[in-house]
């Protein structure tokens, strides 16, 4: 069997166990393998790669719009724009054809359209460091950003007796360099000791301003896990990026992170620490010495 058939074969497998999950109930379980498989079909979607031809690249990024469609349907009862399972389930003979597949897709629904985006630490090889240049925006101007990506953020989870849920506004992030950023926005993970992820990775939409050093997000991101349940030794990482024309990828510029200690209702402000991110936090560097920070506010949702 071709490396291309496995593949096949193994979103297939991943889809399944998403579908049996939903329909059983575990709603949680079911989120996630949806996240994982629509990754990895977003990945395939903006490689490039020979295996696949454009318009099935195209069909591949529809299913993974749809399986995060219906993750959010999951997420939220109150959703107007529900995405049911059996709609769901019609993608399976698209993805086990989808070498030969030529029909019209089921649903009008588009691809996320996405830009090459590197692993962590990837960006070296290919890029100087620029963070250091002088050529920040002029002082004292606002540029207002057009609406790009919708972003990948999560809706809030539902609450259970006892247990708190956290809402993280991203306020703003001081950069020298602020009015030269292209694109930007923060992907936000949790992440265990080692690294691991916790929860589904999350991107927010491109930030909706830049002024003077700051530019400004002013969106909610809900931890999608409730905070008692978090591990030992988690931390929430935001990652921010931005796009290079030269180099026609996006890239991570700096992050940040808090711990749960740093878990309380409130205004915070986080320092900064140069890429590639480590997310063990054990060789930390400072982006600049100068005074800019990541500026959040939490809010803590109690059913009691």
């Amino acid at each position: 069997m071709s490396d291309v058939n496995k593949t096949i074969q193994k979103w297939h497998a991943s889809f399944k166990k998403g579908t049996d999950f939903d329909s059983w109930g575990q709603l949680v379980e079911a989120i996630d393998e949806y996240q994982i498989l629509a990754r990895h079909l977003q990945k395939v979607q903006s490689a490039a790669s020979a295996d696949f031809t454009e318009d099935q690249k195209k069909t591949i990024g529809k299913i993974a719009t749809c399986l995060e469609m219906r993750s959010a349907s999951l997420q939220c009862t109150q959703s107007k724009e529900e995405f049911k399972l059996e709609e769901l389930k019609k993608l399976e003979t698209i993805i086990q054809n989808i070498l030969t597949y030529n029909k019209e897709f089921p649903f009008d629904v588009q691809p996320v359209p996405l830009r090459k985006i590197l692993a962590p630490g990837e960006e070296e090889n290919l890029e100087l460091e620029e963070d250091e240049e002088d050529g920040a925006g002029a002082a004292g101007s606002t540029e207002v950003l057009p609406s790009r990506s919708p972003g990948t953020l999560l809706p809030r989870l539902p609450s259970e007796p006892g247990m708190s849920l956290l809402t993280i506004k991203i306020e703003k992030i001081g950069l020298k360099d602020a009015g030269q950023c292209i694109d930007p926005y923060m992907t936000v993970s949790v992440k265990d000791l080692n690294g691991v992820d916790i929860n589904p990775v999350q991107d927010t939409p491109v930030a909706t301003r830049k002024e003077d050093t700051y530019i400004h997000f002013s969106v909610d991101v809900e931890i999608q896990r409730h905070v008692e349940k978090l591990p030992k030794g988690a931390a929430i990482f935001f990652e921010f990026k931005h796009y290079k024309p030269k180099k026609k990828f996006t890239s991570t510029k700096c992050f940040a992170f808090m711990e749960m200690d740093e878990i309380k209702a409130g205004p915070i402000v986080i320092e900064l620490y140069k890429k590639p991110p480590d997310f063990k936090r054990k060789k930390l560097q400072l982006l600049t010495k100068k005074q800019l920070y990541l500026h959040l506010h939490q809010t803590l949702h109690t059913d009691s």
